[in-house]
């Protein structure tokens, strides 16, 4: 694991990074299809950072703190924002903005796995996090939900049919995969300890 900085993978994830603000200018704008376009960008973006990092031997330390920051606040912002009624048009779109319910379930989720992350961190000393597979499942519909509300603002065929069912799936897969997540860091934590 590499301590440098400037790699082509960090890079990358600041790029991330930087799209953050000019995703919310869309969405502000009602931009949709801009918005879309930039998340799109983002996704291809924490794709290749990892491919890069693997592939030329580029991990660093702050990679592996960057990238799941830029992860999150991409997600945690797009969830926020599109829970505002005035980033939609008027008269509101059925099924939109993202109900308050979804998005604090799914801020909640981070929240609690982060400070209980922390915690046990500085209780044990225990730094071996990784991402579990209901929490990536959990992640990967959240990116779709994303990006169907974006989509729905802009073509509003059929949103009320497939936006109910992405909330709902939001939610149970956040919930369960919390839930799950604390199971998983226990099982982490006695692997480490054999």
């Amino acid at each position: 694991m590499s301590s440098r900085i400037i790699t082509l993978p960090n890079v990358l994830t600041i790029i991330r990074m930087v799209l953050i603000p000019v995703f919310v200018s869309m969405l502000f704008y009602q931009r949709f299809v801009w918005a879309l376009l930039i998340f799109v960008l983002a996704g291809i973006t924490d794709g290749l950072d990892g491919l890069f990092a693997r592939r030329f031997g580029q991990q660093s330390q702050l990679g592996r703190i960057l990238d799941p920051i830029a992860d999150k606040l991409m997600l945690v912002t797009s969830f926020v924002v599109l829970s505002m009624r005035g980033v939609f048009p008027t008269p509101l779109p059925r099924h939109l903005p993202i109900p308050f319910w979804v998005t604090i379930t799914v801020l909640s989720r981070d929240v609690f796995i982060l400070i209980g992350a922390a915690a046990i961190n500085i209780v044990t000393g225990f730094r071996n996090f990784r991402p579990s597979l209901p929490g990536k499942i959990s992640t990967a519909v959240q990116i779709v939900a994303v990006a169907a509300v974006m989509l729905a603002a802009r073509v509003r065929i059929g949103a009320g049919y497939y936006l109910p069912t992405l909330y709902t799936a939001v939610f149970a897969l956040a919930i369960f995969s919390g839930v799950h997540y604390v199971f998983f860091v226990s099982r982490l934590m006695n692997d480490e300890r054999r």
